[in-house]
């Protein structure tokens, strides 16, 4: 089984552990998910958020201090001094999770330092950075241990690392591939990851379920549109969709080796890495998320590049450039923003772009778009 990244699986976990007399504090439900990742070792090697020597190193280097490839800051923003290293907190969320903090670091940075670093611009236009500026001066690492779970809208698909490896291991499932996705399927998706199929024992499919940007497609329409893509399309034996709950934070190259580092913690050996993997807007280049791998050769999971895929009509098939011979006069690119023109209209996408199962799932939703 694929070890988890930075060598041992984190498990911060204790429901006995007696939280009388801790201040209460209400967290954001990104922090909440945060706590989560952490605590049930999807974040692993991170035992909490970032102290100052851990930010710093990541945000100059992608690296934890141990060296441990790293390229997202998991982080905990607080407006002013008001707590000292050494205290200890209980953090509660509007799911009702509970868990303790233990900080062990107060420390200010500069926001637009870190914009740049994390997401290689300070406009404010961009999603991520327009968060990170929003966020307190100050930012607080230590340790957190949870001690009540939170409830999930998604709890039949909700599924942590140490569930998913010892499902992985039941199917005798050596070789697996993750796709994350933050969209429903299209005809270009599933090309996608029935090509990588091919060469590996089962598919994870990963779908985020957290905050996104004005505009994406909202939490259950994504999540019902893989149930019926995968009730009728895939192997039961070959396929198995679990949601990651945590936000999109739209970082491009950087946001493509945390994907990858979470799917090695669930237990996958390889990650598909599509065109402009996690970008927003023209704030990256169509292959930048694929260059950074380049940097990170005991990154531990094997990144599976795709570039172009097209249908083409004289194929009469999904095709990409090494395989087609054809002019592009034959070829109909998967466009997300035709997609989305047809959904808002009540349209159903042709057969070439979007299955009829997916697209009725969709279009059955009412609004399926984040507002």
């Amino acid at each position: 089984m694929q070890k988890p990244h930075g060598g041992t699986l984190v498990q911060r976990i204790s429901k006995d552990r007696d939280v009388s007399g801790l201040e209460k504090v209400e967290v954001s439900s990104d922090i909440t998910k945060d706590v989560e990742n952490i605590a049930h070792g999807v974040f692993s090697p991170l035992e909490g958020f970032l102290c100052q020597d851990e930010f710093e190193s990541v945000m100059s280097h992608k690296r934890l201090p141990t060296d441990v490839p790293w390229t997202i800051p998991i982080v905990f923003d607080v407006n002013g001094k008001d707590y000292s290293e050494g205290d200890e907190i209980l953090l509660e969320g509007e799911n009702g999770m509970q868990a303790v903090f233990e900080i062990e670091d107060i420390y200010a940075y500069d926001k637009k330092e870190a914009a740049q670093h994390i997401f290689k611009t300070t406009d404010a236009e961009h999603p991520g950075v327009k968060k990170l500026y929003a966020m307190g001066d100050f930012l607080m690492g230590g340790k957190v241990t949870l001690v009540k779970e939170g409830r999930s809208p998604f709890e039949k698909y909700l599924l942590y690392p140490k569930e998913t490896r010892v499902l992985f291991k039941e199917k005798g499932w050596r070789d697996i591939v993750a796709f994350q996705t933050r969209n429903p399927p299209h005809i270009g998706h599933e090309y996608v990851q029935k090509a990588a199929l091919t060469f590996v024992d089962g598919i994870f499919i990963n779908p985020i379920m957290g905050r996104k940007k004005k505009g994406d497609f909202k939490d259950e329409v994504i999540l019902n549109s893989y149930k019926a893509l995968i009730d009728h399309y895939y192997l039961r034996e070959r396929a198995v969709l679990a949601v990651l709950q945590t936000e999109m934070r739209y970082a491009g190259p950087r946001e493509a080796i945390h994907h990858a580092i979470m799917r090695k913690n669930f237990g996958c050996t390889h990650f598909i890495v599509g065109r402009d993997h996690a970008g927003v807007g023209n704030y990256y280049g169509p292959y930048e998320a694929h260059e950074i791998f380049d940097e990170f050769p005991d990154l531990g999971i094997s990144p599976l590049f795709f570039r172009s895929f097209f249908y083409c009509k004289k194929c009469g098939s999904v095709v990409n450039d090494k395989t087609c011979p054809h002019g592009e006069e034959y070829h109909v690119n998967f466009s997300g923003t035709n997609i989305r023109k047809l959904l808002k209209e009540g349209k159903k996408p042709p057969a070439s772009m979007m299955r009829e199962e997916v697209a009725e799932v969709i279009l059955s939703s009412g609004n399926p778009f984040v507002d």
